[in-house]
Order: C-alpha cells, then sequence, then structure tokens
C-alpha cells in the first residue's frame, strides 16, 4: 500500500492506493516546513479520520509539497511523517516536482504551478530542471494568490482602489487597518491569510481594475519563470494550480503576446500524479497475465 500527498500552504490532498487501485481520497491542513515543526505536520495527519485505519499498512509514502526544496526542509517534513508512520519509508520533494509529473506526456515540456505561491521548471522525463527559483511570497511568488492578494491590500490600505471595489471590499470583510496589518506581521502563515482573497478578486476578474492587475501579474511570472528558460518557444508549457485554472482567458492572452504554446491546465495535481505512480512503480502484468513489479 502507498500513500500519495500533495501540498500547497493552504492544504494537502492524499490519496491511498492498494495493488494500483486508488482506497482512499481524502484532504488535510497544508504541509510546510518553512511554518510547521514535525509536531505541527504530524498532528495534521493524525487529525484524517480516514487514514487511521491503514497507519501501520502503508509500505511507501510520496510526499510532495511547498517549501520541500533543500534537505533540511525536506528532513523536517520527513520526521514528522516517520513519527506517524512508523513502518514505512519516504520518498519527499519539492511539489513542482509533482506538478511536472502530473502533467507529463511522454515529450519535454515546461510547467508552471501557481496556487498560493509560484514555482516553475522543465521536465524532460528523467530530471526536472528549475531555471528560476521559487524564493516564496516576500521576495517572489509573482502571479500566485500570496502575490495577488498582496496586490489587493496594499492598494485597499492606500486608497487606491476604485471606490466601487473599496466598498464592496469593505463589505464583505470588514476588516479595519489595524486587523489587516495584525494578520500580515503578527500572525501565523501570513502567505495563506494573503491568498485567501483571491476569491474575492476571482469573482470580480471582469472588472477592468483586476483583468489588469491579474494581467500585470501573471505576465511578470511568465517573464521570470518561463521566459527565463532559452527554449522556452520550443516545447509546451502546461500549468497546475487554482491560479491558472480560474484565470485561464487572461493567461492564454499574456501567453500568446509571449509566443508561449500552453498546454495542459489541470487545478489539482494530485489525480494525474497518482496515474503516473501507478504506471511507473505499480504493478503491471505481463501478456502472460503473471503480476510484476
Amino acid at each position: 500500500m502507498i500513500l500519495l500527498g500533495t501540498s500547497g500552504s493552504t492544504k494537502c490532498d492524499w490519496q491511498l492506493i492498494k495493488e494500483g487501485d486508488i482506497v482512499s481520497k481524502f484532504t488535510s491542513k497544508g504541509i510546510n516546513p518553512f511554518f510547521h515543526d514535525k509536531e505541527t505536520i504530524a498532528e495534521n495527519i493524525l487529525a484524517i479520520e480516514e487514514l487511521t485505519p491503514y497507519l501501520d499498512e502503508i509500505d511507501v509514502v510520496f510526499f510532495y509539497g511547498t517549501g520541500c526544496a533543500t534537505i533540511e526542509l525536506k528532513n523536517i517534513v520527513q520526521r514528522g511523517l516517520s513519527s506517524v508512520f512508523k513502518r514505512s519509508n519516504y520518498y519527499i520533494n519539492h511539489d513542482i516536482v509533482a506538478a511536472a509529473f502530473a502533467t507529463y506526456e511522454g515529450v519535454p515540456n515546461f510547467t508552471g504551478l501557481i496556487g498560493t505561491g509560484s514555482s516553475s521548471c522543465f521536465f524532460d522525463g528523467d530530471v526536472v530542471r528549475q531555471e528560476a527559483q521559487a524564493i516564496d511570497y516576500i521576495l517572489g511568488d509573482e502571479g500566485s494568490g500570496a502575490y495577488f492578494g498582496k496586490q489587493l491590500l496594499s492598494a485597499y490600505l492606500r486608497n487606491k482602489l476604485p471606490k466601487e471595489i473599496s466598498s464592496d471590499f469593505d463589505d464583505t470583510f470588514k476588516l479595519s487597518r489595524h486587523e489587516i496589518l495584525e494578520n500580515v506581521y503578527l500572525t501565523p502563515y501570513p502567505n495563506v491569510y494573503l491568498a485567501s482573497f483571491i476569491s474575492f478578486i476571482e469573482e470580480r476578474k471582469s472588472h477592468p481594475y483586476f483583468d489588469l492587475m491579474v494581467a500585470n501579474g501573471l505576465a511578470l511570472y511568465l517573464d521570470l519563470n518561463i521566459c527565463s528558460f532559452n527554449n522556452y518557444k520550443k516545447y509546451k508549457t502546461h500549468f497546475v494550480g487554482s491560479i491558472p485554472y480560474n484565470f485561464e482567458d487572461i493567461l492564454r492572452k499574456v501567453a500568446a503576446e509571449r509566443s508561449i504554446e500552453i498546454g495542459t491546465i489541470i487545478k489539482e495535481p494530485i489525480d494525474k500524479l497518482v496515474e503516473y505512480h501507478i504506471n511507473k512503480y505499480y504493478i503491471t502484468k505481463d501478456e502472460k497475465g503473471h503480476a510484476r513489479n
């Protein structure tokens, strides 16, 4: 039995697989070693009631998460996992690797991952290569939910929003300046807080103000994360995440302006990632019908 998890900062999707079949699907709070220690990671996993009966039956845990870019950060996640899955082996990698595996179609391609944060890679079927390193929400994450949330709050606090949007923001959230600043600077997981405002933008994306904001943010993302590859016009670029999924029309427009050929756009990588792992690692049958690894 194997367990696959794909996590952003906001949530983590899990699927449990036995003999090539999906046993169960569930969701937990997001796991990010930048913000979570091993105890918090363990608590988040143990809170999944559907997983409890299988804890001692899982042979391998494949975990792909935001923040899992260095050995030190991966070790934090592994210590959290090992305190829960005491009999398992572990494969831990960055969420951009999950996105690359989930969108791979048998030929080299670029993959953009844009959700709470943002990153990109080139995958040739063997090695996942990042030309532009992800540097998270303070210094980077252009085009992400956290990025657009920051743009919205900054404009609101400076009284730069159009009057109708500012009024709508007040009616929707009823937030004081102090509450906003406290949540951004003094509470845990400010990136998740910032990204929580993306639904407000999405619901009003036809407004010229937000249309321009999103177009500029996605253009900046593409310039830094895709156009930084010298051969970006040679291959398709696939996208994973809520931002490309929900703002597909704007993304396609700014991509076309840069001669970027868009391939697949999927909101969540977990289903395609499970297919990838079943095809690559799980039991198949030869022409005589005998099972083999």
